[in-house]
């Protein structure tokens, strides 16, 4: 189980509307990821169980939409994200031991938002 490398992706504007089952749908096509999951479509995701990297549902908090042609990071989505890892929607099953090192990597998003992460204020 592991948290993906930081990506450093483009911010999408702020105002881009998020819906998750259709972004994961255009990140699946951009990667050529349809039939399983690959590096390209790891990116758009925060944590991914890495024993089982070859199911779509070992992928967690995608944070990402293709945009423009490109991966862009989702200002909605990673606040969707650091609602989720706070136990909002019912929470996220992750490892403990990974809940650390997921909440530093949105909160280097949010500080590219120029704002601070809840669980930071």
């Amino acid at each position: 189980m592991t948290v993906t490398r930081f990506q450093d992706l483009p911010l999408a504007d702020r105002d881009h509307q998020w819906d998750g089952d259709a972004a994961d749908k255009r990140v699946r096509a951009w990667a050529d990821a349809e039939d399983e999951p690959d590096a390209a479509y790891r990116d758009a995701h925060v944590w991914y169980d890495r024993d089982k990297a070859g199911n779509f549902g070992s992928y967690k908090l995608l944070i990402a939409d293709v945009i423009d042609g490109g991966l862009k990071a989702v200002p909605r989505a990673v606040m969707a994200a650091g609602n989720v890892i706070q136990g909002g929607r019912g929470g996220v099953d992750l490892p403990a031991e990974d809940l650390d090192k997921v909440k530093a990597h949105l909160a280097r998003y949010y500080e590219k938002m120029g704002e601070t992460a809840p669980w930071q204020r």
